[in-house]
C-alpha cells in the first residue's frame, strides 16, 4: 500500500495538446471497495479482496481498519484482512472525517457490536447530503442515535438489531448499502423497498452472500435480507470502475488517437454510452473494453443525471470537457448534487464557454481550452480539469489534488502510458 502523505503543496502538472493513444486498464470500483472493507469488519475469518485501486480512500480505511486491531496485508491489487481482532473503540475525529464513505462503519458496527460510536462523514463538498436515510433505517431496526460532541452514537446493545420494513424515501445509494450491512446479522427479515439498483449495491450484496449472508434483491428496487447469527471468510474480486471507465472513455474522445479501454463492464454504464452515441462519438464495444476512435464533427447534447440505469452524477463532471469539443449549445442538470458546478468556474479559467444558471450548467462548444492555474474543488471536478488540460494548448498547474488521489488509482502513469506529458510535483 502506498503511504498517502500530506506536503505543503502537490499539484498536477500537464503540458497539453498532445495525440495520446494506446491502452489503459479501469481498477477496482472506488465506490464498491469504500463500502466492501467496512463491510468485512461482520466476518468471524479472513476476507481476501482482489482488484482493489490504489486509491487514498483506501488507504484511509485500511488505517481505521488497523486502529480498530483488524489485521490487513497488501499485495499489489490485493488486500487480505483479518477483522477478528477488531475493537468496538470510538474512531477519532479527524481519522473519520476525511471520507464519505467512512458512514458505512456505523452499519457494520451495529452489526457485530450492536453499537457505534463514529464522527461525521466528510468526503467531497457537493452540497446537502444528508445522512437522515441511514438513521431512518437504523431506528426502524431498534438503534437509539444520540450525539456527543463530533461523534454520533448509535446503540442497539440491550435488544440488538432486528428486521423491519424500510421504505427509502429517495433513492440513495449509501442508505441502502447501509441498510443490508447492519440487516445482514439483525433477528428476522429486513425489507428495503425504493432501494436504490447501482451495480455496487450488487458487488457489496455479492461479498455478504459469500460470506454466507441471505441477501435477494439487489439490483432492483426491492431487497430482502434474512438476518443470520455468523459470517464466514471468503474471496471476492472487487468489480470494474465504472466511473474511472466513463472518465476515460470521455478522454480518449476528447484528446484520442485511438484509445482501447479494458476491464470495461458495458452494461454497467449503458446511460452513459447512450449520450456520447447521441454525440456521434465514434467506438467499438466488445466484451470487456471499449475502442473508442479519433472524433470529428461531434454535435452539443443536454445532460440530465438520473439514478442508476439513468446518467451517473459522478459522470457529468468528466464528461464536460469531452462537451466542450462539440459543435453547438447545451445543457447539463444535475439532479443528484444540485451544487455540483463548481468546476465550471474552473474550466471558465481555461477559456470555456461555460456558465451556470440556477445550478444549471450552459456550455457552448467548439472553442479551443488554453492552460491554466485551477484548482480541484472535488474527485470529479478534478478529474475533468486533467482531461481539460490535457486538451488544452500549454501549461496546466492542478492543485487541491488530495482530491483526484481519492479515487483515481495510478492516474499519473496510466496517462503517461498514453503519452501524456503529465507529472505529479511535490513542493
Amino acid at each position: 500500500m502506498k503511504e498517502y502523505k500530506k506536503f505543503k503543496m502537490r499539484k498536477i502538472v500537464i503540458n497539453g495538446g498532445l495525440p495520446l493513444q494506446g491502452e489503459i486498464t479501469i481498477s477496482g470500483a472506488k465506490n464498491s471497495v469504500v463500502a466492501l472493507i467496512p463491510a468485512i469488519i461482520l466476518a468471524d475469518d479472513v476476507v481476501t479482496l482482489d482488484c482493489v485501486p490504489d486509491i487514498s480512500d483506501v488507504a484511509s480505511l485500511v488505517e481505521i481498519m488497523e486502529l480498530m486491531g483488524a489485521t490487513v496485508k497488501r499485495y499489489d491489487d490485493v488486500l487480505e484482512i483479518d477483522p477478528r481482532g477488531v475493537q468496538n473503540i470510538p474512531m477519532p475525529y479527524g481519522k473519520i472525517n476525511s471520507l464519505r464513505a467512512s458512514y458505512y462503519f456505523y452499519g457494520s458496527l451495529l452489526g457485530r457490536f450492536g453499537e457505534a460510536t463514529v464522527g461525521l462523514p466528510g468526503g467531497c463538498d457537493l452540497g446537502p447530503r444528508p445522512i437522515d436515510l441511514h438513521l431512518k433505517a437504523f431506528e426502524a431496526m431498534g438503534a437509539t442515535v444520540s450525539y456527543e460532541g463530533d461523534n454520533m452514537k448509535l446503540s442497539a446493545k440491550d435488544t440488538g438489531l432486528h428486521g423491519a420494513s424500510i421504505y427509502m424515501d429517495t433513492v440513495s445509494v449509501g442508505a441502502t448499502i447501509n441498510t443490508m450491512i447492519a440487516a445482514v446479522k439483525a433477528n428476522g427479515r429486513t425489507i428495503i423497498e425504493n432501494a436504490a439498483r447501482e451495480p455496487e449495491i450488487i458487488d457489496v450484496a455479492t461479498l455478504l452472500n459469500n460470506m454466507g449472508a441471505h441477501i435477494r434483491g439487489a439490483g432492483t428496487n426491492i431487497i430482502i435480507i434474512d438476518g443470520v447469527d455468523r459470517l464466514h471468510g471468503t474471496r471476492h474480486q472487487v468489480i470494474p470502475d465504472r466511473i474511472e471507465a466513463g472518465t476515460y472513455i470521455s478522454l480518449a474522445a476528447a484528446v484520442g488517437k485511438g484509445i482501447r479501454i479494458n476491464n470495461v463492464l458495458y452494461e454497467h454504464l449503458e446511460g452513459f454510452i447512450a449520450k456520447l452515441e447521441e454525440m456521434g462519438v465514434r467506438m467499438t464495444v466488445s466484451e470487456d473494453s471499449i475502442f473508442v476512435e479519433e472524433q470529428s464533427n461531434l454535435k452539443a447534447i443536454n445532460i440530465k443525471t438520473a439514478p442508476y440505469p439513468g446518467f451517473a452524477t459522478d459522470l457529468q463532471q468528466p464528461i464536460t470537457p469531452l462537451l466542450l469539443t462539440a459543435e453547438g449549445r447545451g445543457t447539463i442538470i444535475d439532479t443528484i448534487y444540485e451544487k455540483r458546478v463548481n468546476h465550471v468556474f474552473e474550466l471558465a479559467k481555461m477559456d470555456a464557454d461555460i456558465t451556470t444558471t440556477n445550478d444549471h450548467i450552459l456550455y457552448t462548444g467548439g472553442r479551443s481550452l488554453r492552460g491554466a492555474n485551477v484548482k480541484a474543488t472535488d474527485l470529479r471536478a478534478g478529474a475533468a480539469l486533467v482531461i481539460a488540460g490535457l486538451m488544452a494548448e500549454g501549461k496546466t498547474e492542478i492543485t487541491n489534488i488530495e482530491f483526484i488521489l481519492r479515487g483515481y488509482s495510478n492516474i499519473i502513469e496510466k496517462l503517461r502510458n498514453l503519452g501524456a506529458d503529465v507529472s505529479l510535483v511535490e513542493e
